[in-house]
């Protein structure tokens, strides 16, 4: 009996355990369904909170940008999401679809002045691989406006737009954003150039000026690409007074040019390298390039030459290792001189040395430019210009000229030279023994045996050279040359034609400064009576005011002005 008790209150107990276990288990579960309840519930609370916060300052943005785009436009208020693209042109004026026109006219925007934009650049979801690096690039800029000719949707950007807007290639987006800002006249400008050399333009900031010309904007950051002839510059803007972005139409801006940086300086540009008188420089030069220096000549040093008390020797000596040179001067604004464009040239075999003396009419004071020419293989050199004074000269060569004529003497019948009378038998017979004369006509010379079978003339130009000169020289100087207007010339005629006569050489515009091509004729006779190119004929009908009165007269008439006006001359 005992026994069955025993089992039956064991049994009682554990069922007990069991119910109780279960309850504790349905209260557990019951508890962690609420608790993830509660969790689900504050999380989609919190979501809705942060998505009205988010709304909140996505309105607050908005108003806020509103309040900036109207206050930046001046109390107008007008912005696009226009797609980009490109088109070739120069300046900074974009190219707007014509219903912008339509609302900038409602809004009395064209009675306020010159139309500004900003463009902003519009991140797109393609666009989040780019590198924070890359973010923190320029990715807004100002323009002026052109015309409103473009497709609706799509706005016409110029090289200098796209290229500030963006720098690097291959970008994802080409959505930007259109805000019409006004902007402030400004004042001050600070540029950098890329690399060095822009400084040895001839009136460079008369350069500059022509290129701002093409430009309503300017904004701190940017880079402006400068044209010079065949050579391209591009400026930093680093600094802008009174802001960040000013307006440079109907403004004078005072601008400092700082030096380049020298770890940015782009090794395909040429350079000039200064050549101080009396210092000996050593380069290298690869063949077909040209390595450039340049030396000064100032006032004194010109009237000295001009008297013929001095003159200016440039020299070159190769080092022997078979390359050879060729060496070019010019006489700036012909700031590289070339093969086919130079004033001074000398193409003998080895060292070279080229005179600027009194002969030469072309020498003032100024700049000058020298090219070194890789002819052939790659060759070293040692280059040098010192000033050489002709005042000892002189006196010898006039006391040997007055001792010459003193003596009694007679001409041999073989080298033509003038001998002492006492001793022309001895030398008549050692030179006919020795030396031969050149049969050639007009040539004459008098050349030792050994060095006759080596002395030849041109077939073209008849002139004379050491054999082993003269396949140099057919190369130089007789080889066609191609010009860029079609003619086909020899050297020399070349360098006439693309000195002089040529429609497509650089000249440098009297007014602007520029380099530009001559063209043709101006159309106006009295231009051409003037001597003026086609670009200067134009350029010369800008008006500037006449300092002396104030009236506004064209560039080209302003001497005519102060002569006839004020009796300057």
């Amino acid at each position: 009996m005992d026994f069955e008790l025993r089992r039956a209150r064991e049994k009682l107990d554990k069922e007990q355990k069991e119910r109780k276990e279960r309850a504790r288990l349905k209260l557990e579960r019951e508890r962690k369904s609420k608790e993830e309840a509660r969790k689900q519930r504050e999380a989609i609370e919190a979501v809705q909170r942060s998505r009205r916060l988010d709304a909140m300052e996505a309105q607050l943005k908005a108003e806020q940008h509103m309040e900036e785009n109207l206050l930046a436009g001046g109390g107008i208020m007008f912005t696009r999401m226009l797609e980009a693209v490109s088109f070739q042109g120069s300046g900074d004026k974009i190219k707007m679809p014509p219903s912008c026109f339509k609302e900038l006219s409602d809004q009395g925007a064209f009675d306020k002045g010159p139309i500004y934009f900003r463009l902003s650049v519009v991140e797109q979801e393609g666009s989040s691989n780019i590198s924070a690096t890359e973010m923190l690039e320029r990715k807004t800029t100002h323009s002026g406006v052109l015309e409103f000719t473009a497709e609706e949707g799509y706005v016409g950007l110029p090289p200098h737009v796209w290229n500030n807007l963006f720098p690097i290639v291959g970008g994802q987006t080409s959505l930007i954003e259109v805000s019409y800002v006004r902007l402030p006249k400004g004042t001050y400008a600070k540029l950098q150039p890329d690399v060095v050399g822009f400084s040895d333009i001839p009136n460079h900031k008369a350069v500059l000026e022509t290129s701002l010309r093409q430009h309503a904007t300017l904004s701190q950051g940017e880079l402006i690409t400068v044209n010079h002839g065949v050579l391209t510059y591009k400026l930093q803007v680093l600094e802008l007074k009174p802001s960040s972005s000013v307006s440079v139409l109907e403004t004078d801006i005072e601008v400092d040019i700082v030096g380049s940086d020298a770890a940015s300086e782009r090794s395909d540009q040429p350079v000039l390298k200064p050549l101080e008188f009396g210092k000996l420089e050593s380069g290298m030069v690869e063949e077909g390039s040209y390595t450039y220096y340049k030396f000064l000549i100032d006032n004194d040093t010109q009237e000295k030459i001009a008297t013929g008390d001095v003159e200016v020797e440039v020299k070159i000596e190769a080092e022997t290792g078979g390359g050879d040179t060729d060496l070019y001067i010019s006489r700036h604004p012909l700031i590289f001189p070339t093969r086919h464009q130079h004033e001074w040239s000398s193409h003998d075999m080895g060292s070279k040395t080229l005179i600027l003396s009194s002969k030469n009419k072309s020498v003032e004071a100024g700049s000058y430019s020298i090219g070194v020419f890789g002819f052939k293989g790659t060759t070293k050199y040692k280059l040098s210009a010192s000033i050489q004074d002709n005042g000892n000269r002189k006196v010898g060569q006039q006391a040997s000229s007055l001792s010459s004529m003193d003596i009694d003497t007679a001409e041999c019948r073989n080298c033509r030279h003038f001998i002492p009378s006492r001793s022309i038998s001895l030398h008549e017979a050692y030179c006919c023994r020795h030396n031969i004369v050149c049969q050639h006509d007009g040539c004459r010379i008098v050349l030792r045996v050994e060095e006759a079978k080596n002395h030849v003339h041109c077939d073209k130009c008849g002139k004379a050279f050491h054999q082993g000169e003269m396949e140099k020289h057919v190369k130089v100087f007789h080889e066609p040359l191609h010009c860029p207007c079609g003619l086909v010339l020899e050297k020399e005629p070349m360098v006439q034609h693309q000195a002089a006569d040529c429609p497509l050489r650089l000249i440098t515009c009297r007014f602007c400064g520029d380099m530009v091509q001559a063209g043709s004729s101006a159309a106006d006779v009295r231009d051409r009576l003037r001597g003026l190119s086609e670009h200067e004929s134009l350029c010369g009908s800008r008006t500037a005011p006449c300092d002396s009165c104030g009236r506004s007269v064209m560039l080209k008439e302003m001497d005519i002005h102060q002569i006839a006006v004020h009796q300057q001359t």
